[in-house]
């Protein structure tokens, strides 16, 4: 049934605050561990990066002041809050999971290495990497794309809350037109700012494509996995 045997998939944190703009919502959050065990289920192997920015954004922090940094590191802690609340109604939905953590913070997660995510994928677990790359001045798109490559993932999945790329903020601009398969060329041509340009970069080096969907949809996690028509996908 599934057309990918194992993905990457990268939640945003503000899509995990729900209507609330803040904090985790848990009927989005129950929903999104059930969208993963839909997925596990058919076999598919599952890494899991979660923003932040429902608890703290480093670049907002230090626009207001803070310490660039310390503001990183404080988003990066955002993440592992989030990690451990996916990994929490995960369980809750019988799925086995694990937090690796970039930086050593056991006992919350275990210490990230990619023999370790790769260990715990083949027993069929959620593998849920947190705290971004474990350094300042890098975002989680980037965290996302180094371990899709590092895990050797089929594709990395953009769970977002619009259901592709458009040529604007569909959001903000209804007459915004979607783009449903382009190449990591054409974004930089076109400056669509899809992930920041260190995570395009990484992608197109590496030859990672990356599908962007609207996960708030139940159900759309599975359609993607199946390779169904669904979002933008974004190939080299």
């Amino acid at each position: 049934m599934a057309k990918y045997k194992r993905i990457l998939l990268k939640l945003s944190g503000e899509s995990l605050a729900g209507p609330h703009q803040q904090g985790i919502d848990i009927k989005r959050l129950t929903e999104y561990a059930g969208q993963i065990r839909s997925v596990a289920d058919m076999g598919v192997q599952v890494g899991v990066v979660i923003g932040g920015g429902n608890i703290f954004r480093g670049l907002s922090g230090a626009a207001k002041g803070f310490d660039r940094v310390k503001g990183d590191q404080m988003g990066m802690l955002a993440t592992v809050i989030n990690s451990l609340a996916l990994d929490s109604a995960l369980k809750e939905a019988g799925v086995k999971s694990e937090v690796f953590t970039a930086i050593r913070m056991e006992p919350v997660g275990r210490f990230y290495a990619k023999e370790k995510a790769l260990e715990a994928l083949g027993k069929g677990e959620v593998v849920i990497m947190a705290g971004g790359t474990g350094n300042p001045y890098f975002t989680t798109d980037t965290a996302s794309a180094l371990r899709a490559v590092e895990i050797k993932a089929d594709i990395m999945m953009k769970g977002t809350r619009v259901d592709g790329i458009y040529t604007a903020d569909p959001e903000i601009h209804p007459e915004a037109r979607k783009i449903e398969t382009l190449t990591f060329k054409e974004m930089y041509k076109q400056n669509l700012r899809i992930m920041d340009l260190t995570a395009t970069t990484l992608c197109l080096e590496q030859h990672m494509s990356v599908l962007v969907f609207n996960m708030d949809k139940p159900g759309n996690l599975a359609k993607a996995v199946k390779g169904e028509k669904i979002g933008s996908l974004v190939s080299f």
